[in-house]
């Protein structure tokens, strides 16, 4: 494990090295959505071709490996939050709900306040002009069902 894919917890490069973690997951997810390629050619080809450096790896495989693994679970809970069908979402504001909504449930240690702020960034980065309200909305509902003690604190 190299410095770069394990920085020190909680310090700002650790907060940046996941943010573009969940950058290249994004993109990574959104390949894999669109071409339906294998996850192990789309992870090889980002750690070969994309500019990694400062993202913490682990996580990006993480990300890209366990959001297909518990797509079933993250999608009824994106479908619980939203009257539009999975069908009726853009795919930027999909995959990045699927990044959310994974760290919502699966990722207790990840402050529910964190999940929303990278989230809504991502979609505004990458997603269309308004696409991070709906987004917000969705996470925002999902925080409260899945984590109340956190969102009383």
């Amino acid at each position: 494990m190299t410095a770069e894919s394990s920085p020190h917890r909680y310090g700002p490069s650790f907060a940046q090295s996941r943010t573009k973690a969940r950058r290249a997951a994004l993109q990574a997810i959104y390949q894999w959505q669109i071409g339906q390629q294998p996850l192990r050619e789309i992870e090889a080809w980002f750690l070969a071709e994309q500019d990694l450096r400062g993202a913490d790896i682990d996580y990006f495989r993480e990300l890209i490996h366990q959001i297909p693994h518990h797509l079933d679970s993250v999608d009824q809970a994106i479908l619980s939050s939203t009257k539009r069908g999975m069908s009726d979402l853009d795919i930027v504001e999909l995959t990045a709900l699927r990044i959310g909504v994974y760290e919502l449930l699966y990722r207790p240690d990840i402050p529910y306040r964190v999940v929303i702020d990278e989230v809504i960034e991502l979609v505004k980065r990458f997603g269309a002009e308004k696409g991070h309200l709906f987004v917000n909305g969705v996470i925002d509902q999902l925080a409260h069902q899945c984590r109340p003690s956190e969102m009383r604190e």
